[in-house]
């Protein structure tokens, strides 16, 4: 749905962008991911026709960005990380308006803006004046707009930037359901815990070039193929300890507090059994298994470099 290729962004003396290669498959939602100024923002632009391309080849749903802009504004939905709204115009007016701007018919346009807004849960506030909303209403509203030319592909640069708790779980719970719907989305935040719980793959990118790309599981396995598990007994630790230095698939143990063992192994989640195996037919009363955390923080910290631009 999306194609990326040897995409480059240069200004005079700048390279904000270097050789960017990546694809969003159809019902994706792709998190993107990475430190202020490392070509996050430059990327969307383009890809939502707004900047040229220096090099390279990007493609939306099949439309090629320099040589089909309209097609892809056709298709696409975009909802920048800034966005204006304007002073003595209500909810409904500034969604009609922009329902117009995408050649919504007349006869059309109200239920169009009727459904854009009781999916955003605006309904409500038809009637109010856009600025006299909140920070999260501002958002919705944006999104909403995003939504009246009903798009295949979403872009959205930093949706929940700003919001409170309550507002980034609504905007969170409503991309869920837009990727139901089966739209392909593409976003962008720092708030990383947030997308790995939205997000099938992610892309992340320091310095204008891109540092990994796929899934989060597929790329933990490439950046860390050992993987840690805490072993819980009741007794026995110190004998499950040396036990367990002589299995083939161990590389190393060590205690992870009072009768707990962290173990580091080369096997695949399905081969824990084995390990079990040996604990239990020794008679050691083994009581928990815990996978040590390993999230989408730690995936970026252990990708990027903290290079500053």
């Amino acid at each position: 749905m999306i194609e990326v290729e040897g995409l480059s962004k240069r200004y005079e003396g700048l390279t904000a962008v270097r050789d960017l290669s990546f694809r969003v498959e159809a019902g994706d939602c792709f998190g993107f991911i990475g430190p202020n100024g490392a070509g996050k923002t430059t990327t969307i632009r383009i890809l939502a026709t707004l900047l040229e391309p220096t090099s390279g080849q990007v493609r939306v749903d099949g439309h090629d960005v320099l040589e089909r802009p309209e097609e892809v504004r056709r298709v696409m939905g975009f909802m920048p990380d800034y966005y204006g709204v304007y002073p003595g115009v209500r909810v409904w007016e500034y969604l009609d308006f922009f329902a117009a701007s995408f050649r919504v018919g007349r006869s059309r346009r109200r239920a169009v803006v009727d459904d854009v807004m009781a999916l955003t849960d605006l309904a409500g506030l038809a009637d109010r004046d856009v600025a006299t909303l909140s920070k999260g209403m501002k958002q919705r509203l944006c999104l909403a707009k995003t939504l009246v030319n009903d798009p295949r592909v979403l872009i959205l640069d930093e949706p929940a930037a700003g919001l409170d708790p309550r507002a980034r779980i609504e905007i969170r719970t409503l991309i869920k359901e837009l990727r139901a719907m089966g739209k392909t989305i593409l976003i962008s935040s720092h708030i990383l815990t947030e997308l790995s719980d939205i997000c099938n793959r992610v892309g992340i990118i320091e310095r204008g070039e891109l540092r990994a790309t796929g899934g989060v599981e597929e790329i933990r396995d490439r950046v860390r193929p050992r993987r840690t598990v805490v072993f819980r007994f009741v007794r026995g630790a110190p004998q499950a300890e040396a036990l367990l230095r002589t299995h083939p698939q161990v590389d190393g143990v060590s205690s992870a507090g009072e009768e707990c063992l962290r173990l580091t192994f080369d096997g695949a989640p399905e081969d824990l059994h084995r390990l079990i195996k040996v604990v239990v037919d020794a008679g050691l009363p083994l009581v928990g298994l815990e996978p040590e955390k390993y999230d989408l923080e730690d995936i970026f910290m252990d990708v990027t470099r903290g290079d500053l631009a």
